[in-house]
Parts: C-alpha cells; sequence; structure tokens
C-alpha cells in the first residue's frame, strides 16, 4: 500500500527513564472488559504506561513537533499519576485518551475503529447519543437536522445546556481530548460536531464517558430561531444503531456505462449537474482500504463521460473527508496538461527496525513497516530519511493522462480535511489548478504523521492506540496552521434554519466568475 504523503520534526534524544526491556506476557490478548465500570489494576496499567512510552519515544515521527522532550516526560508522568490506582475501563480510556491529545497530532488517538470487540462494546455504544445532529458555530451548539420526536427542535434552534450541563462547558472538556495536528483548532471543534460523516461520532463517545450525568433520557435547554427566550424539553436519545440509521445513505455512484457493468462495485462518490451544466462530485471518503470497488476505473470513467468533458466546471466537495487513499493523485493526473512536480518534502521514519520485544504490541497490515531496510537512511539527528520507490530529489511528479478536465475547478474544504484530502487541498493551492472554497482545513502546513501505522494494544487495559510512524518535513518554515480557502465562507445560524448551503453556493458562484 502505498504511504500517504506526511510531516514531522526531529529533536533531541527524550529521557529514558523506566524504558527497560520489556518482557512481553505470555499472551497479549485484551484482558475482558465488560462495562465501561469494569476496574483495572494499577500495576497491570503502569505496566501498559511502559508499553505506550517506549514505543512512542522510539517509534513516533512527531512527538517532538510540539512537544520538547521535557514536555513529552511531564505528560507521561501526568499520566502515570492519573493511573496509579485502581480505575475503571473508562478511566484509563480517558487517562489515555488526555495523554494522546498531548502529542497534537491528527493520527495519534485511542482509535473507535480499532478497539476490541470488549472495549467497543464497553465504552463506544452507550445508548446515549443526542437526537439531533449540529454543528459549532462560536461556541454554540446549533442543531442542523432533527432526529427525535420532538417537532420543535428545528435546524438553528440553540441548545444550551443538556441535562443541567451548559453546552460550552461540555464543548471546552471534550476540546482537551480532541485530536487535531497543532494549533488547528478548527479541526479539534469539527470532529465534536454531530454531521452523520462518521459511524462512531467523537462526541458521541465522549459525552457519557466525561459527563455521565446524561442519560437515555436527555433534558434539553434550548433557544428555537425567533423565540425570545429559552424553554426545556425532554428527549430520548439515541442508540448506536438508530444513530447509524439515521444517517443518510450514500447516494447510487454514477459513471459511465461501462464501468456499472463490471463485477466491482463503485465508490461511495456521486456525480450530478447543477447550476448551468457544473459537474458536483461529492466524495465524503476516501478511506477505501477495505471497499472492493474499482475507484480508479470509476474515476477513469468518469473524466471520460461526454457531459463531464463538456461541462463549464467541475466542483469536488471533500467536506466531511479525512482522507485515506490517494485518491487525489489520480484526480490530479486528470487536472493536468503536462508533468507536475509537486514542491519536494523530506519524509522521515524514526527507526529502521522495530525493537523485537515490541512486536507482540503493534498490529498492523503491512508487516513490511517492521523493517524499512535500505529504504531508511540514518541522518544521525535519530531519524532516518525514508524514500519511496521513484521519488525524485525535486518532489512528487504527477503525469497527465487521457480526458483532461479542461474547465474551472473549485473544491469545496473544512476541518475535517486532515490528511489525504489536506494533502490534495494543498496541491490545488501550489499548483494553481482551481479554487479552494468553504472553510480552512484541517491538517497542519507543518506537516502530518501517518501513511504507515501501528495499532499499539495495551495488554493490560485492552486498549488501542494508534502510532503513526512516517511524516514529512517541509523544506520551508511554515506556520501551525490548516489552510485558508480562496473563498472563506461563514456559515451562519440563518443558513442553517433556511437550509441554505451557503458554501456550495459560493462555489459555484466562484466557478461562474472564475476565467
Amino acid at each position: 500500500m502505498r504511504l500517504t504523503r506526511i510531516l514531522l520534526i526531529a529533536l533531541a534524544l527524550v529521557p529514558t527513564c523506566a524504558l527497560a526491556t520489556l518482557t512481553p506476557p505470555a499472551s497479549v490478548a485484551p484482558t475482558p472488559a465488560s462495562s465501561a465500570a469494569t476496574r483495572l489494576p494499577a500495576a497491570g496499567l503502569q505496566r501498559d504506561i511502559d508499553i505506550l512510552e517506549r514505543a512512542y519515544l522510539q517509534l513516533h515521527p512527531g512527538l517532538y513537533r510540539y512537544n520538547t522532550p521535557a514536555q513529552v516526560h511531564a505528560h507521561f508522568a501526568t499520566l502515570r499519576r492519573a493511573l496509579d490506582h485502581d480505575a475503571t475501563l473508562a478511566e484509563a480510556y480517558l487517562a489515555f485518551s488526555r495523554f494522546a491529545a498531548t502529542v497534537r497530532c491528527g493520527h495519534t488517538y485511542a482509535n473507535f475503529y480499532n478497539q476490541s470487540k470488549t472495549v467497543t462494546a464497553a465504552l463506544l455504544e452507550s445508548p446515549t447519543r443526542v437526537p439531533f445532529q449540529f454543528r459549532w458555530l462560536d461556541g454554540t451548539m446549533v442543531v442542523t437536522r432533527n432526529m427525535s420526536v420532538d417537532a420543535t427542535l428545528v435546524p438553528g434552534t440553540r441548545v444550551l445546556a443538556i441535562d443541567g450541563v451548559p453546552t460550552p462547558r461540555i464543548l471546552a472538556a471534550m476540546m482537551a481530548i480532541a485530536r487535531a495536528d497543532g494549533g488547528n483548532d478548527a479541526k479539534r471543534i469539527a470532529s465534536l460536531e454531530v454531521r452523520g460523516f462518521d459511524r462512531y461520532e467523537t462526541f458521541d463517545v465522549y459525552l457519557p464517558l466525561l459527563f455521565p450525568q446524561v442519560g437515555s433520557r436527555q433534558q434539553l435547554r434550548l433557544q428555537s430561531p425567533g423565540d425570545s427566550a429559552p424553554r426545556t424539553i425532554t428527549v430520548v436519545a439515541l442508540t448506536q444503531a438508530q444513530r447509524l440509521a439515521s444517517r443518510d445513505a450514500p447516494a447510487a455512484s454514477t459513471a459511465s456505462p461501462a464501468a456499472s457493468a463490471g463485477a466491482k462495485p463503485a465508490p461511495p462518490w456521486t456525480l450530478s449537474f447543477v447550476d448551468g451544466g457544473v459537474a458536483l462530485l461529492q466524495m465524503p471518503t476516501w478511506a477505501l482500504y477495505d471497499d472492493a470497488s474499482d475507484w480508479q476505473g470509476w474515476l477513469d470513467a468518469m473524466f471520460a463521460r461526454a457531459d463531464l468533458r463538456a461541462a463549464p466546471a467541475l466542483v469536488i466537495d471533500l467536506r466531511g473527508n479525512e482522507g485515506g487513499l490517494d485518491v487525489g493523485q489520480a484526480i490530479l493526473a486528470h487536472l493536468v496538461d503536462r508533468p507536475l512536480v509537486l514542491p519536494g518534502v523530506l519524509r522521515k521514519t524514526r527507526y529502521r527496525r522495530i525493537p523485537a520485544d515490541l512486536r507482540p504490541f503493534l498490529d498492523t497490515w503491512d508487516r513490511s513497516f517492521d523493517d524499512w531496510g535500505a529504504s531508511a537512511t540514518a541522518l544521525g539527528d535519530g531519524f532516518y530519511r525514508l524514500q519511496s520507490e521513484g521519488e525524485r530529489a525535486d518532489g512528487e511528479r504527477i503525469a497527465p493522462v487521457l480526458s483532461r478536465f479542461a474547465g474551472g475547478v473549485a473544491v469545496l474544504v473544512g476541518a475535517g480535511n486532515s490528511s489525504a484530502t489536506f494533502e490534495f487541498a494543498r496541491a490545488i493551492r501550489q499548483a494553481r489548478l482551481g479554487l479552494l472554497v468553504g472553510q480552512p482545513t484541517g491538517g497542519n502546513l507543518r506537516g502530518i504523521n501517518g501513511g504507515a501505522f501501528y495499532f499499539l494494544r495495551l495488554p493490560n487495559s485492552g486498549i488501542e492506540l494508534d502510532l503513526p510512524l512516517v511524516g514529512q518535513f517541509s523544506t520551508t518554515p511554515q506556520p501551525d496552521a490548516g489552510i485558508v480557502p480562496d473563498v472563506l465562507v461563514p456559515v451562519t445560524v440563518a443558513d442553517i434554519a433556511a437550509g441554505r448551503d451557503a458554501e456550495l453556493a459560493a462555489a459555484l458562484e466562484a466557478v461562474r466568475a472564475a476565467p
């Protein structure tokens, strides 16, 4: 699998106290966890921290991008104090999650999708999901879709408190645990919205863990559009199954008849034509690792369509799409008429070969990550330069392909774009291939870690934390921020209440006005 492009920073060696060689237990199967209240012995939790500390210090490429070695040491000390007593599974999960947030890496967290079945059942599927979707606007929770039986909970409603807990307090507590790269708080806030983008919504998971007083019947203090005073209603929360059932089903993908006739299913993308023939390509995800679709063939067939080639412009909607595979590379090849060289970056890893005693705790989809071999060249500062096959010194080269789209291009972006979609947005900006429209992206211009991963499974608690292995370093100084779009579109309560998609409207206007 090709490594997604990423970034990191190299600093001095870190303290090595409490990092003696680990002796794996006879079995590293997770401790059974029947509920969030299951108590775990302090000694086992401290052994889990030993494993976590050694793995992150030796293998994590971005550990010191936003922290000094002394700060990292202090964060581990805080984690040890938090779990120096017998703790519940929920308490342990929160403590490990708070630590992961201190790394300030969007790919470093106790990943909801990689937990064991027992941890998932105990922690991630509480029947306390708020019965609506919402966005955070200037620190206020604003309903975007009602899923309750109370018809007064209309879009544009401000939710002021849940079971007596003010929603600004909920946001502040979750911001300390949300994942994002560096100082990109827009990404943190976006990850704490409930918009139907993910199978597990971060807000849904952390709400009952941080505020156990929130139950399956919830009292909401709210203010509806046009009301002069707040009021209170009681609603029934959703189960995880109900949350999933309430998500919008993806529309049928469209491509050429020849492409659709194949045996492989279509990817979860749609192509439609709006506003005078402008093509709209909606791509809610590029996470197609386990997808059986021929997404490359689907894109080739799409760009070959006569109606697309005749369209005056193409709007690519990536809102809510964190990334996944390098789909952006395939799109770029259809947008250029000559080879495109993306500015060079330095890809680094912290190791050439993993320590043998850590291997039992490190799951992955590709065991070649255990030993980079000749691909990793020591830089003399504790890092290795990692070069992929065919990599050029002047940067990554994108060769044009047939069926080039020659019309105007706009890309709808937002804080969710923090991995492969962030890199695609940056390439569009660097190569001046189109306009970015919407909200500032996630990710970080200083770089992101990812591409190759281990799933670090802690044997005593049964909790998993993601461990990214590769990063990219920019060759020039960059700000601690995401990408600000060419057309910045404010999202307002009035737009939400009226059901207006102001960002899409702005993208359509931008491509009409562009030469």
